[in-house]
């Protein structure tokens, strides 16, 4: 059995893209890339692959899973042949243990801290819009100071900090979480909690907005607090130590929220601050992520590369902030991303640009102030030297250092070639000069101790980019799912999964409806939340045997995710194929069962969510009354054939019951359609 850290590592740096492209010649289409399917023989490419989600499928022959499940597949190689596969193609160390008892504690650690997290993030936004001293000061600083709507802060999930001691009526992050029955120990190892000298817990963050910096999957693993206070000896911000889940160097502000639009649009912006990246959101403009004020690390720019190999670093117009982050760019050329620099207007930096400007004004602005790297490097430098031959002479030998960390042959002669024109000098003397700084490069082992970082960086314990698995090792093949008891039901039973396993995240807005079970009307509610409150309390259970188990298994993954990209990783990573196929195939179906009518408009099926899903529940409701009216209907007349009159009263009550449902219903859909 292969340990769980390592099976856990091996998931987290296996890219998708970069594993199927070994084997495959892949083009990009939109956010996703397509081929010719290698397991069967197709002239048209039906074989996509989804790096956002992790997974691939073949609608020609049906075939779809995970990096691990296309090894398995094209290699003919068993779970953990295709881990020790993919664990010596990224240098990670296969080791096969069983799981000690250290290891298990050390797992439940791991997710304790994770959920201690999460509870944070929501007392901090509770305390912002529930008390009086969250709306006045962090919501008031939200909403008018920066100008975030509502919208936008709970997607970003912000919150406040109180500070008890000034703030009558308020109670601090420790004593909330112990009255939660939240243990010392994960407050203090998340950093929230400091202990004092006489053994009690104070809180770390007070009298602060919040930013929570989630992981790639979406998990609370830090947070950013920043004070309104003028007083300059009060630190501005403060953040989250480093912990067994937050490794900073290998996190980016925003990036859990940017991952889909980098990977649709094929581009990365960077930016430095939380409020840049949020400002970047509203405005429409959401490929946008941050260094929250640190330099650029190999990890960081991984996470990027994950998605696109095109980034544009956004600055201020600070000279001094330029010059100290350019070898951060440098880090960036040396991973082989293409590199573009955009400068704003003085006074404005992507934060108040975003909160003046449009979304289409700042998408222009963007596009036409952008400029190539090595272009930008030498505008930056190049002042005043057409006097002073030992300047020129400097920035010569800088540009060149620039350019010979550059991995791509080709790419580094175009850069010579505009170079020497720029400059006046020999394209010849430029490329000499180039080959040299390489050759000492390698001499002095600075690129085999980049590539070694790069190893030992790929090897640390990344979890917080993914959830715990509890499973090492895939079980026997699961035996195939019963039949459908009633086949006339599963079609609506389908298309329920198809919006839980797609879109169960998403939020349902309502102008006020009533859930069933619930004391007060709500008006807004996640996909997930709805489907399970709805079918729940009508006390109606999936009848297809492989459905049930997967809408049962949706709702276990959710107890510790909320991402449905990464929801979709969990089923395609996991033991049972049937289940895996059913998933995969489901979100990749052309069209749903029952709203056809609406594919044919140009709306986007997720803007449409709000009508789709209480309707295919309000179907699923009607079929399921249709199934049971037929049912007694048949028991009704074998009673009338044996002469059980007293049944037959028995069912004509029911019959009458499911009538007046029937018609409810029919009224219902024809109010929604």
């Amino acid at each position: 059995m292969i340990d769980r850290n390592t099976v856990q590592k091996i998931l987290d740096t296996a890219e998708i893209v970069d594993v199927v492209s070994d084997f495959v010649t892949l083009k990009r289409r939109g956010a996703n890339y397509i081929a010719c399917c290698p397991f069967h023989n197709e002239k048209t490419p039906s074989f996509s692959v989804s790096p956002a989600k992790g997974i691939f499928k073949c609608f020609g022959c049906g075939k779809a899973g995970s990096a691990v499940t296309f090894v398995m597949e094209h290699e003919h190689l068993t779970y953990s042949e295709a881990l020790k596969y993919l664990g010596k193609k990224y240098g990670i160390e296969v080791v096969e243990k069983e799981e000690t008892e250290e290891d298990t504690q050390e797992r439940l650690r791991h997710e304790s801290l994770l959920v201690v997290s999460e509870f944070a993030r929501q007392f901090y936004t509770d305390t912002l819009f529930h008390t009086d001293a969250g709306r006045s000061i962090g919501l008031s600083y939200f909403r008018q100071a920066r100008g975030f709507s509502d919208e936008t802060i709970k997607k970003f999930g912000l919150g406040f900090a109180p500070d008890p001691r000034k703030m009558e009526g308020t109670t601090t992050l420790a004593a909330a979480a112990q009255k939660g029955g939240y243990k010392r120990e994960f407050l203090i190892g998340t950093g929230l909690c400091i202990e004092r000298q006489d053994g009690s817990l104070a809180d770390k963050f007070y009298d602060r907005v919040m930013f929570p910096i989630h992981s790639l999957s979406g998990r609370v693993i830090a947070f950013g607090g920043r004070t309104l206070l003028t007083d300059k000896s009060v630190a501005k911000y403060v953040n989250s130590p480093e912990t067994e889940i937050y490794h900073k160097s290998d996190v980016l502000y925003g990036i859990y929220q940017a991952k889909g639009a980098i990977a649709k649009l094929g581009k990365c912006y960077l930016v430095e601050g939380y409020t840049d990246v949020i400002s970047m959101h509203q405005a429409g403009i959401e490929n946008v992520v941050a260094s929250s004020g640190t330099s650029l690390t190999q990890g960081q720019i991984r996470l990027i590369k994950r998605f696109t190999n095109k980034i544009t670093v956004l600055y201020d117009g600070d000279p001094a902030g330029i010059k100290a982050s350019i070898r951060g760019i440098d880090m960036l050329l040396e991973e082989g991303m293409e590199v573009k620099v955009a400068l704003f207007p003085d006074g404005h930096d992507p934060d108040s640009f975003a909160r003046s400007h449009s979304a289409d004004q700042i998408t222009k602005f963007l596009e036409e102030a952008q400029t190539d790297f090595i272009e930008f490097k030498y505008e930056l430098l190049a002042k005043d030297i057409a006097r002073d031959p030992l300047r020129k002479a400097g920035l010569i030998k800088e540009i060149v250092r620039t350019i010979a960390l550059i991995p791509d042959r080709i790419v580094r002669t175009v850069y010579i070639e505009q170079t020497a024109q720029k400059l006046d000098v020999k394209q010849e003397i430029l490329s000499q000069e180039v080959g040299k700084v390489r050759r000492d490069n390698i001499v002095s082992g600075e690129f085999e101790k980049r590539r070694s970082a790069e190893r030992q960086e790929r090897r640390r314990e990344l979890e917080s980019q993914l959830p715990p698995e509890e499973r090492m090792e895939p079980q026997e093949s699961a035996p195939r799912q019963r039949e459908a008891e009633v086949p006339f039901l599963v079609p609506y039973e389908k298309e329920i999964l198809y919006y839980l396993i797609k879109f169960g995240e998403h939020i349902i807005h309502f102008e006020e409806h009533m859930i069933v079970g619930s004391e007060q009307p709500v008006q807004e509610i996640t996909v997930s939340e709805y489907i399970s409150a709805e079918l729940e309390n009508d006390e109606l259970e999936f009848q297809n045997g492989l459905y049930k188990k997967v809408y049962d298994l949706y709702f276990k993954y959710r107890e510790s995710e909320r991402d449905n990209d990464k929801i979709v990783r969990m089923f395609a990573n996991g033991p049972d194929e049937p289940v895996t196929q059913a998933v995969l195939d489901l979100i990749y179906q052309e069209y749903t069962v029952n709203v056809k009518e609406f594919q044919k408009t140009l709306i986007p099926e997720e803007n449409m969510i709000s009508k789709y899903v209480p309707k295919i529940i309000l179907v699923y409701k009607a079929k399921v009354a249709e199934y049971t009216y037929n049912l007694v209907m048949a028991q009704l007349g074998q009673a009338q054939r044996e002469g059980n009159t007293e049944l037959q009263n028995e069912l004509m009550q029911q019959i009458q019951l499911l009538m007046m449902v029937k018609n409810q219903f029919s009224k219902e859909l024809n109010r929604l359609t």
